[in-house]
This record gives structure tokens, sequence and C-alpha cells, in this order.
């Protein structure tokens, strides 16, 4: 039976002042092991991925056409509607679609690893943070493991760029990624502009590890002096690629390889 649906107008109403800091605050994210997931893309991928929902929240303009039918997918999770002002400023984007769901941020093993792993420094940006994901679960990667310098890898910014990624990852943070790399079953490899080998002539049909760092900073000297450093090569005249697409390159090659 679906529960009763309870209409918040005001933004000193407990439950919005909750969702609020859902929205906004990472150490509130952090000690109540909660997040936002945004659209019915990202709920539908959650759903799948069996996420426990603690809550839907709909904006009043979506819920008339979208508010039926996911109550009727999550008939026992309590839902809410929002006048679209006070929905707005929960969503990640500019031009919310008007239906949010609060999740429980899934437990992940720390033995969690796999045959290929990405080790990812200091990437702060949180759409870069989640394109990644994106590209690493998209190619088979088992595990991803943030440094302490990471952007958050459950806000709902990256969650929004991940379109879905983190369900299909074992997603560590604030992981020491020097012992990770220097511990790892097989080579792990660095993409750093002082490199000398190519990303072509390297082994990637084992078990294989690639670190990606900041786009300014690049990786630090702990981490290249773990890893084995390497360089993509790139005719045209540019300096560097984006981290993402950097990324998606290195990993589609492993993925070529193991045809």
């Amino acid at each position: 039976m679906t529960l009763p649906m309870k209409a918040i107008s005001s933004r000193d109403n407990p439950t919005y002042k909750e969702l609020l800091a859902l929205a906004s605050d990472r150490r509130i994210r952090r000690q109540s092991g909660r997040t936002l997931l945004d659209g019915p893309h990202l709920l539908q991928a959650g759903l799948d991925a069996g996420m426990s929902f603690s809550r839907l929240i709909f904006s009043e303009t979506a819920a008339n056409s979208v508010l039926a039918d996911w109550c009727q997918r999550l008939p026992e999770t309590p839902a809410c509607v929002l006048p679209d002002s006070l929905f707005n400023a929960l969503a990640p984007v500019d031009t919310p679609v008007g239906l949010i769901g609060v999740i429980d941020i899934p437990h992940v093993s720390d033995s969690s690893q796999g045959d290929c792993i990405v080790l990812l420094e200091n990437i702060q940006d949180p759409g870069n943070l989640g394109a990644i994901l994106r590209v690493a679960a998209a190619a088979g990667v088992d595990a991803v493991y943030l440094s302490q310098g990471c952007s958050e890898a459950w806000s709902p910014k990256c969650l929004r760029g991940g379109q879905g990624a983190h369900f299909q990852l074992a997603i560590h943070e604030n992981a020491d990624l020097p012992a990770l790399a220097q511990d790892f079953g097989g080579p792990v490899y660095a993409a750093s502009l002082s490199g000398s080998a190519s990303l072509f002539d390297l082994e990637l049909r084992g078990p294989v590890g690639f670190a990606f760092g900041n786009e300014g900073a690049g990786l630090s000297a702990q981490l290249c002096a773990a890893a084995q450093p390497f360089i993509i090569p790139m005719p045209g005249k540019v300096e560097s690629l984006n981290v993402a697409t950097a990324a998606a390159v290195c990993l589609f090659e492993r993925v070529r390889q193991r045809r």
C-alpha cells in the first residue's frame, strides 16, 4: 500500500531542513550515511542496483506527471511534494526535472579490488570525478580508490556526473594511493607528462591499475615513485587532456587489448 503523501511548504519544516543539509553539506552526508539522487535515470539505476530508498521528493510541477508512477514503484517509501522554489534549492542542476530520492550510501568492503583498479589523486571537480567513474564502469573497472584530496564521490553533483556508474563500482574514499600501488598484484601505470613509455606499448591484458591526478598539479612524487609513469601520445598541438578524457583513452586501450 502506498504511504500517505506529505506536502511541505515552509523552509522551516524539519524534514526540508534535513533534505537541504543532505544537498549542501558533505559532513551531514557522511554522518548520516545518506545522499540524494537527482532525476528518474539515477533513481532507476539505484533501484536496479538494489539501493535502499528512505524518501522520495517531488516538485509540485513534476508531481502531476511522475508521482503516481514512482510511488507505485516504491510503495513503502515515504514521499513529499515541495513547491518548485523549495525543490530547486535541493537539486544539483539549474533545470531540475522535479524528482529526487534519498538513498543510503552503500558500504564497500576494504578487501574489494579485482583485476582492474583506478587510483584518483586530488580530483577536485565533482563533475570530472563523476565522468571518470562513468568511464571506469563502462570499461569494466572493478574498484576505484580516491585520495583524501578528491571531491566527495557520493555528492549529488558527482552522482549526477556518474549517471549510475557509482552502483557498478567498489568506490573507496580517503585511500592511501602509494601503498595501494605498491601492494596491488599487477603493474600500476601512472599517467604523467614526465613519463617516457607510451600507453600503446603497455601490456594491459592482465591485472592492471591506472593512476590519474589533478589536471593542474598532476600526480604526487610519492605516487609516481610507487607506480610506472607513462604518456598518452598526442601528435596534436595541445599540452594535456582533460583527466576524464585521459582516463577514457587509457581504460579503453585496455578493453581493446583484451578483445
